[in-house]
């Protein structure tokens, strides 16, 4: 989530393919709390601590736990 809103502070919803999280993140979820909901899909929660990855029903976002 390298890109921010200047007037929110937050990332835009799925404006990447694939985001790197950490144990710190966690419980996941995407969008993450991070981004701005109002043009995203509902929030889905993410179960990527038994694989190291998940990916998002909804935009096809890939999550992968770095740590």
């Amino acid at each position: 989530m390298s890109r921010t809103d200047t007037a929110t502070g937050r990332a835009p919803a799925n404006a990447e393919r694939r985001y790197e999280v950490t144990r710190a993140q966690l419980p996941l979820s995407c969008p993450t709390p991070a981004m701005a909901l109002w043009n995203s899909h509902p929030r889905v929660y993410l179960a990527v601590e038994a694989t190291g990855s998940a990916t998002c029903p909804y935009c096809g976002a890939v999550y992968v736990l770095k740590d």
